[in-house]
C-alpha cells in the first residue's frame, strides 16, 4: 500500500486552492453565483461545513419547497467504480432533502456511458457495477418508496425522450463544451442527449421543480440540459455544486488514483490508507510538540471538520493540533474511529439488501425479470 504522508513530503504540500479551481471558473466563467448570494440557507452540515460552494436557481428552488410544492432530486452515479467518500457529499445532500421533505430522488446510473467512454470493457461488466451500486445505495439509507435507480440497460424508455431531446442539440454545441475529436465514437457525441432525458425524467410524471447537486466537473452537462430542456417546455432544474475534498494523498481525490477511501474496501486496507495519509504533522513527535502542525493541510482533520465534526468541535481540535497538543497520529486515529463506525453501519444494511429491495428501486421495461438478471450478476452473493 502506498505510503501517501511521504509521498507528499516528497512532493510538497497540496493548495487548497486548487480543489476550488474548478468551482470558481463556473462563477468566473459560466454564471453559476456562490452560495453566499442565497438569503437562506438549509441548516444541514453540507451547507455549514463549506462543502456546498455554488448553485444555479438554488434561491427558487428552496422557496418552492418550504412551501410544500412538490419537488425532486436527480443524482447520476458513474457504473464504473463503486462508493467512496467522495459521494457522501452528494448522498447526504440527496438523504436530508429526501427525509425533510419527502422528495423523490431519481439516480441514473450510466452504464451506458461508462461503455460508450471505454470505461467498462463491456455492457455485462456495466450492469454488474450498476446493480452493485443499486445495493450500495439501498444499503446507504435511501427510502426505497421514495428512490428510483435509472440503469439505461433495464429501463429504455430514457432513450425516446433522448431522441426527442437530441433535436436540439448540435454536434458544434457538444464538441465546443466536451472537447469532443471526429475520431471518437457516436456515443460519446450523443450521450449528452441521454443525460439531459435523465435530468428531465421527474419532470415527465409532472414534478416539474427539480435540483441536481453535482460536482464542479459535472455543469458542463447541466448546462447542455438547461439550454434544451426550455426548447421543448421543461422547467430548467436547479444546480448546487460540491466542492473537491483532497484525496488521501492530498491531491485531488480520484478513483483512478486509488487515494479514495471505499465503504466496501476491506477494514485492513482502510485502517492503513487512513493511518498512512497525508498530514500536517512535523518530522519528529518532539518538534510536532514544540512547532505544532498544520491542520489546513492534514487530511484527516479536513475529513474530520467536512463530515463528523459540529463548528465548535472541529474549531477545538484545530487549535490542539495547531498548539502541538495533538500528535498527527491521534488525529488519523479519530477519523478512523468515525470512518469505520459508518463502514460498520452501511456493510450491516448492505447485506441484507434483498431482491425485494432492488425490485423496489430499480425502474425496468415491462419485459425485465429483474430477480433474474440480479440473480446471473451475482451481485448479492458478494
Amino acid at each position: 500500500m502506498e505510503d501517501y504522508a511521504a509521498k507528499g513530503l516528497v512532493e510538497g504540500k497540496f493548495s487548497a486552492n486548487e480543489l476550488i479551481d474548478d468551482n470558481i471558473n463556473l462563477i468566473k466563467n459560466f454564471g453559476a453565483s456562490h452560495i453566499s448570494s442565497l438569503a437562506d440557507m438549509p441548516d444541514f452540515y453540507t451547507f455549514r461545513n463549506g462543502l456546498i460552494y455554488s448553485h444555479r436557481d438554488f434561491g427558487q428552488f428552496y422557496e418552492k419547497i418550504k412551501k410544500g410544492e412538490k419537488a425532486a432530486i436527480v443524482s447520476g452515479l458513474n457504473a464504473s467504480g463503486s462508493i467512496h467518500m467522495g459521494h457522501i457529499t452528494v448522498f447526504d445532500t440527496n438523504l436530508f432533502f429526501q427525509q425533510k421533505y419527502g422528495m423523490d430522488v431519481f439516480i441514473p446510473i450510466s452504464d451506458d456511458e461508462s461503455y460508450v467512454s471505454l470505461k467498462v470493457k463491456t455492457q455485462e461488466e456495466g450492469l454488474k457495477n450498476s446493480l452493485r451500486l443499486a445495493r450500495s445505495l439501498i444499503a446507504y439509507g435511501f427510502d426505497t418508496s421514495k428512490t428510483k435507480l435509472v440503469i439505461d440497460q433495464l429501463y429504455t424508455e430514457v432513450y425516446n425522450t433522448a431522441i426527442k431531446l437530441s433535436r436540439g442539440i448540435n454536434v458544434s454545441e457538444i464538441r465546443a463544451t466536451y472537447g469532443y475529436k471526429s475520431e471518437q465514437n457516436i456515443g460519446l457525441h450523443f450521450y449528452p442527449a441521454v443525460q439531459a432525458a435523465h435530468i428531465v425524467l421527474p419532470q415527465l410524471g409532472g414534478t416539474r421543480n427539480v435540483l441536481v447537486p453535482i460536482g464542479p466537473d459535472e455543469d458542463t452537462h447541466l448546462r447542455i440540459c438547461r439550454d434544451v430542456a426550455e426548447k421543448y417546455g421543461y422547467t430548467k432544474p436547479a444546480v448546487l455544486h460540491t466542492v473537491y475534498l483532497p484525496g488521501l494523498d492530498g491531491t485531488k481525490m480520484s478513483k483512478s488514483k486509488g487515494n479514495a477511501i471505499f465503504l466496501l474496501d476491506r477494514k485492513e486496507s482502510i485502517k492503513k490508507n487512513i493511518m498512512s495519509a497525508f498530514s500536517g504533522g512535523q518530522a519528529s513527535i518532539e518538534e510536532h510538540r514544540r512547532l505544532g502542525g498544520n491542520p489546513d493541510i492534514d487530511v484527516a482533520y479536513i475529513y474530520l471538520k467536512s463530515y463528523f465534526l459540529k463548528p465548535d468541535e472541529s474549531a477545538a481540535l484545530y487549535d490542539d493540533y495547531k498548539r502541538g497538543k495533538l500528535l498527527s497520529g491521534e488525529m488519523k486515529a479519530m477519523l478512523l474511529d468515525r470512518v469505520m463506525k459508518r463502514v460498520d453501519e452501511f456493510r450491516e444494511r448492505y447485506d441484507k439488501v434483498s431482491v425485494k429491495d432492488l425490485e423496489a428501486v430499480v425502474l425496468r421495461d415491462g419485459d425485465v425479470d429483474l430477480a433474474s438478471v440480479v440473480e446471473m450478476s451475482g451481485v448479492l452473493e458478494e
